[in-house]
């Protein structure tokens, strides 16, 4: 079965002065949806953005052509339900959260979804998948972290494969519509291989926003996907 692969530059990477700016243009340069990283400096080391930037990203988030790009809302917050519920109102299209960092996860899943948006879960690189079992019939998108979660540009983690190939088996059982995201240190000469475990998003920061030309990372990257 064929898949459509999506690319989602994390803004994590882009420059904090002009990010609407930045978003425009990596928009404009071929970015599929807009990955938006929230961290708490409580469940991971680190402080990003809140509702209020993702309000102001929202009529930045547009194709050149006026059509609205979806913002994928990564939430690394303990706790998650009130900043879900914010996130929905502030225009994001995705909301993921990670199911160690929720005390009920079917009610935060039932949250995200009865706020309009899609709902998704992250696991991180040692986290098991066994929640999976009881919730893959709600969910719109399962994120693999390839990395541990806090801070961007590390590296790959090679036993991510193996989590996307099980995942992408629970997905094509359920026979349901579900992205299968992976985040963490995705470049060009790896996104082959992630595609051919089983992702069909990929997340990509540093290897977008670190170089001069957007477009040419993103075109490298659709070519390594087509061949």
């Amino acid at each position: 079965m064929s898949r459509t692969y999506r690319i989602a530059p994390s803004i994590l990477s882009a420059d904090f002065a002009r990010l609407g700016e930045e978003v425009r243009q990596v928009i404009a340069d071929g970015a599929d949806w807009i990955h938006f990283d929230v961290m708490d400096n409580h469940y991971v080391p680190n402080l990003t953005f809140g509702p209020m930037v993702c309000e102001a990203l929202r009529r930045h988030a547009v194709r050149p052509d006026g059509t609205p790009v979806p913002i994928d809302v990564h939430l690394m917050v303990q706790p998650v339900d009130a900043l879900a519920q914010a996130f929905a109102k502030a225009g994001a299209n995705l909301i993921s959260f990670h199911p160690d960092a929720s005390t009920h996860v079917d009610r935060t899943v039932q949250l995200i979804k009865a706020a309009g948006c899609q709902a998704g879960l992250v696991f991180n690189p040692a986290l098991p998948i066994d929640v999976l079992e009881w919730t893959l019939e709600q969910l719109d998108l399962v994120l693999v972290m390839s990395v541990n979660p806090g801070f961007g540009g590390q590296s790959f983690i090679p036993s991510a494969l193996k989590k996307i190939e099980q995942i992408r088996r629970l997905i094509e059982a359920s026979g349901r519509d579900i992205r299968l995201e992976v985040d963490g240190g995705i470049k060009v000469d790896n996104i082959r291989q992630v595609a051919d475990a089983g992702a069909d998003t990929f997340v990509a920061g540093s290897a977008i926003f670190g170089q001069p030309d957007y477009r040419a990372v993103i075109d490298a990257m659709r070519a390594r996907l087509a061949g």
